[in-house]
């Protein structure tokens, strides 16, 4: 059972799964967009679901927020309105409509989020954390025979991120963006790893670090996009110094988050460099990371077991609606989750091949879009998928093999 609230929230999205963290109850409502995975769900709770008409899984969280409904049920409820990501477009929109947003500001997240103005926002946690880097403009790129990343001050899923290994892909970059900013850091290679985290009034919670796959063909064409993650294979991969290191970064960052006035949940993506034998942080999130949703109901599950304690994604309500935090996280060390997204030479994914990876166990989330690395299907398993650094499991190998068959 979920533990309880006093202030009533509503969650806002065209995607449900982003709110499916919680189950829907009288105290937390879900309005989304008309798709099957959300008629799904408001089939199991039809009092706590609202599915906005004329809407589907193009539409946006500010057009949602515009419906007559969602207005007249917030004033009925007195409720907050909490949304996946904050923009300055959600934030007007919220003004607009006379409505209360309990996400921290856009303008916040942005200077958080952009690789450029994030290196000047974490000042002194940035040369004790972050790999070598420097900020340039695309005409100022120079070949040193040395491998970098090069990053643009916005990106999603790996795909504004460049290794450079050729004054050839240096060409590319000042013939196309030369006066455009970006990040410039030391190539790192090794395992990544992402943590979730809540920050609160007055600590910083710390979820379940996981193994981070990341641009692993047939499911992506991206070379840093992440398609998954794998709560299996942490201790095994980690030792317990760098977990406590890992640990301590996760509490800095987040003290500077407070600091800044942030609240809720974050994330942070790190890598191990197996070369130096170091921890270094490579991106925040300042927002809701997506995975914490999947993480929450791996936590419920070991909730039944006995395990006592609040999900990430609880705690991201409580700090959001300001109530006092009490317990601690539920600690996991099981479970995966693996994304297809749409390549040059996958589309669609067979409703053949999609029966069979449920006849296997897994929970299968398809979604209805055709633009290059969206999802196609979000594969789920209370088992981990991953036997080591880029090398599946048994179970691992069943998902790629009827994917590629």
């Amino acid at each position: 059972m979920n533990a309880p609230h006093r202030k009533n929230v509503i969650y806002v999205t065209p995607d449900i799964e982003r709110a499916m963290g919680m189950t829907p109850q009288s105290h937390y409502r879900i309005v989304t967009a008309q798709t099957p995975y959300a008629a799904e769900v408001k089939a199991s709770y039809p009092d706590f679901v609202t599915m906005l008409e004329n809407t589907s899984a193009a539409s946006d969280t500010p057009s949602l927020l515009k419906d007559k409904e969602v207005q007249a049920l917030a004033l009925n409820l007195d409720a907050g309105i909490v949304v996946f990501k904050n923009n300055t477009l959600t934030e007007s929109t919220i003004s607009d409509k006379e409505l209360h947003l309990l996400n921290p500001h856009a303008t916040l997240a942005e200077k958080i989020e952009n690789k450029v103005t994030q290196v000047e926002w974490l000042g002194e946690l940035a040369e004790k954390y972050l790999p070598a880097h420097s900020i340039k403009m695309g005409k100022e790129l120079t070949w040193k025979k040395n491998p970098f990343i090069f990053q643009w001050a916005h990106g999603h899923t790996g795909e504004t991120t460049h290794l450079i290994r050729s004054e050839k892909d240096i060409e590319v970059i000042r013939a196309t963006f030369p006066e455009r900013i970006g990040r410039m850091s030391a190539f790192v290679q090794g395992p990544s790893f992402t943590v979730n985290a809540v920050v609160t009034s007055d600590r910083t919670l710390m979820g379940n670090i996981s193994y981070q796959i990341t641009g692993v063909a047939p499911f992506t064409d991206y070379e840093f996009s992440t398609i998954g993650n794998d709560w299996s294979l942490t201790h095994s991969l980690l030792s317990d110094s760098e977990l406590m290191y890992i640990e301590a970064m996760v509490g800095e960052v987040g003290s500077k988050l407070r600091e800044s006035g942030w609240h809720g949940l974050f994330g942070i993506d790190i890598v191990r460099d197996d070369e130096r034998n170091r921890i270094f942080l490579i991106e925040i999130n300042a927002r809701q990371p997506a995975g914490s949703v999947f993480e929450s109901q791996l936590q419920q599950q070991f909730r039944h077991h006995g395990i006592s304690g609040l999900t990430i994604f609880e705690a991201h309500i409580h700090a959001l609606t300001n109530e006092p935090i009490s317990q601690p996280l539920i600690p996991i060390n099981d479970g995966s989750q693996i994304i297809q997204r749409v390549t040059n030479l996958t589309k669609t994914v067979s409703p053949a091949k999609i029966d069979a990876l449920k006849n296997l166990g897994h929970t299968v989330i398809t979604y209805t879009t055709d633009a290059l690395n969206s999802n196609i299907l979000r594969i789920q398993s209370d088992k981990g998928i991953m036997e080591t650094h880029n090398k599946f499991n048994a179970r691992g190998k069943e998902i790629l093999t009827i994917l590629i068959s």
